[in-house]
């Protein structure tokens, strides 16, 4: 139980750092990427809208742009006026006339604005401006109407204006557009809903407003990507004729820049890639309004509450799990998030697309190595519970080679071998209790197997009071023989001052008989399949345990194979009283080891 709300709090925290996160708009700039890949795609469109551009043809014709008197555009809109019985429907220009320059030509624009229903384009100075609100509090309003600039009075009173300001996302990039503004507190709406507006009249049927936020801003849905409204009709070619008026007849006609040198191209939601023309930009907000393709966008307060549910779902589902369970997991709830993101769009609302599958994959790595830890750390107290049992380096050895090194067999090395017994144990375990016994038996075998821990040997098993180790495997050692001596002392010194202590304790006295012996041994994992020890069998074993059993306390005896590897390093002399070793033939010779030359 305990566990489970262990596991319930953790899910509950990490859920709460991922809708935090989100919340915050941690990841605002991916998430608003992959909402233009997924929202974004180019649709049908009926070519009731028709785009004239201002193009490097027309420069060609009329000369540089700023050049050019009203009279080039009042051409236009005459010859899109000369058959009366073909006008468009309505007319947008994207381009600003403000102030009066030469009163003729003024007239001649204005003269030829009113043969048509004509949109013309008014612009708005955005900036931050400094609100003074109710007890002396002071806030920032970054979108304030600092100037409002609109077409000379003669073409204002023949024509229907509206804003053609383009309004950017926080990212630079254009999803957006404003409905209205509310220059000197007089709302005004923008020229593509007051031209989409015209022509819906004159088309017989009205547009509803689109869902705006607090700033007046509606999504768009882009229609078209850049380049996809546009016909390749210039200024130049309507002028000199080249479009009949019955092909502008009835349509909604869009004029405006369609060059680079003139500055009028933005990055849009629809292709990052490529910059979209003011113009063209214009038109696919208009084929928005016009097709009432709304959408709206849905709450953060309900989003953050569902990704809050999932994520704790996911992250409580996945604790403890294996990776072939995680991972399809993971790959199944991404997935139908994003399916469910586009269901949503297609409904008419907007979602955070990257809220859900984000915050899984933040989850899912934070599973993977969390389970990946706590597989560490179990394994870690395996191996350390392990090495209670078996010598470490044996542990090793099998952790290194895995299940290979779990097989029964072995191979036949060249090892020294060690065996040490305490003597007269049976008698003291007579004298004092069990308790005793067992705490005085640990304390000297503690101090044995860290002697041979301090020559990188391996213990290899304790049977009573007696200890068997070696050195060669499973490790190779390059002098096993001298670390097997060296060992042996350790062990006899330390059992002195074992002695000395229990003899001021309880009285009793503790003296071990050491015996060493090298040569050739079967090493390996004897037993069967269900209970197997790392041992080491052979002659050379078989030795070294008589030859401890026939060393008297304090005394180490070793072989004559160990000696001769010990010339010059150590010091050993011959028994006083040649014994024979059972199962060994005579002359075999048994040595006393002194200690360091």
């Amino acid at each position: 139980m305990k566990k489970r709300t262990r596991e319930i709090l953790i899910a509950l925290s990490w859920a709460l750092v991922i809708t935090v996160l989100c919340g915050l708009g941690v990841f605002r700039s991916p998430e608003l990427w992959l909402e233009d890949t997924l929202y974004q795609q180019p649709v049908y469109v009926p070519g009731d809208i028709i785009v004239i551009g201002i193009t490097d043809e027309d420069f060609d014709e009329f000369g540089p742009y700023y050049s050019w008197d009203r009279t080039v555009y009042a051409r236009v809109l005459e010859a899109l006026a000369s058959d009366p019985d073909n006008k468009p429907a309505v007319v947008v220009m994207d381009v600003l006339f403000d102030g009066e320059t030469d009163k003729e030509k003024d007239s001649r624009l204005a003269s030829a604005a009113g043969e048509l229903n004509v949109v013309v384009a008014t612009e708005a100075k955005i900036g931050t401006e400094r609100i003074f609100g109710t007890a002396s509090t002071i806030y920032e309003d970054d979108y304030a109407v600092l100037d409002y600039i609109e077409p000379f009075d003669e073409l204002k009173n023949a024509t229907t204006q509206g804003f053609m300001n383009t309004m950017y996302d926080e990212d630079g990039v254009i999803r957006h557009s404003a409905l209205y503004l509310e220059p000197g507190g007089n709302r005004v709406y923008s020229m593509p809903y007051v031209g989409a507006k015209l022509y819906a009249q004159q088309q017989g049927f009205d547009i509803e407003m689109p869902p705006t936020d607090a700033r007046g801003w509606f999504y768009v849905p882009f229609s078209a990507q850049p380049g996809d409204f546009y016909d390749d009709i210039s200024l130049s070619d309507v002028i000199n004729g080249e479009f009949k008026p019955e092909f502008f007849a009835d349509k909604l006609v869009v004029i405006g820049p369609y060059a680079s040198g003139l500055q009028d191209a933005f990055i849009t939601a629809i292709d990052r890639g490529r910059m979209m023309y003011g113009v063209e930009y214009h038109a696919n907000v208009m084929q928005c309004l016009l097709d009432g393709r709304y959408k709206r966008e849905a709450s953060d307060f309900l989003q953050l509450a569902i990704l809050f549910v999932i994520c704790f779902a996911f992250f409580y589902f996945c604790s403890n799990r294996k990776l072939r369970v995680v991972v399809p997991a993971f790959a199944v709830l991404a997935g139908l998030a994003i399916g469910a993101a586009m269901l949503i769009y297609e409904a008419g609302y907007i979602i955070h697309a990257l809220w859900i599958p984000v915050g899984l994959l933040i989850l899912f790595v934070v599973c993977v190595a969390r389970n990946y830890i706590n597989a560490a750390i179990a394994k870690q107290n395996v191996t350390r519970t392990f090495e209670r049992y078996v010598a470490p380096n044996i542990v090793g050895e099998i952790l290194k080679e895995g299940t290979d090194a779990l097989k029964l067999g072995g191979k036949t090395v060249d090892i020294a071998v060690l065996f040490v017994d305490v003597r007269g144990f049976t008698t003291m375990s007579e004298r004092l209790s069990p308790e005793v016994v067992v705490k005085i038996l640990n304390r000297y075998l503690t101090m044995a197997s860290a002697c041979v821990d301090d020559t990188k040997g391996t213990v290899d098993k304790f049977v009573g009071d007696a200890m068997m180790a070696f050195w060669g495997a499973p490790i190779d050692d390059d002098d096993p023989v001298y670390h097997a001596a060296v060992t042996a002392l350790g062990i006899v010194e330390g059992a002195k001052k074992i002695s000395a202590e229990l003899k001021e304790e309880i009285g009793e006295e503790l003296n071990v008989g050491v015996g060493i012996n090298y040569g050739p041994a079967v090493v390996g994992n004897m037993g069967s399949e269900k209970r197997m020890d790392y041992t080491a069998i052979g002659d050379t074993v078989n030795t070294s345990a008589r030859l401890e059993a026939n060393a008297p306390g304090g005394t180490v005896y070793i072989s004559r194979s160990c000696a001769d590897r010990l010339e010059g390093r150590m010091k050993f002399e011959p028994l006083d009283h040649p014994i024979k070793l059972k199962g060994k033939a005579d002359g075999f010779e048994i040595l006393k080891l002194i200690g360091p030359v």
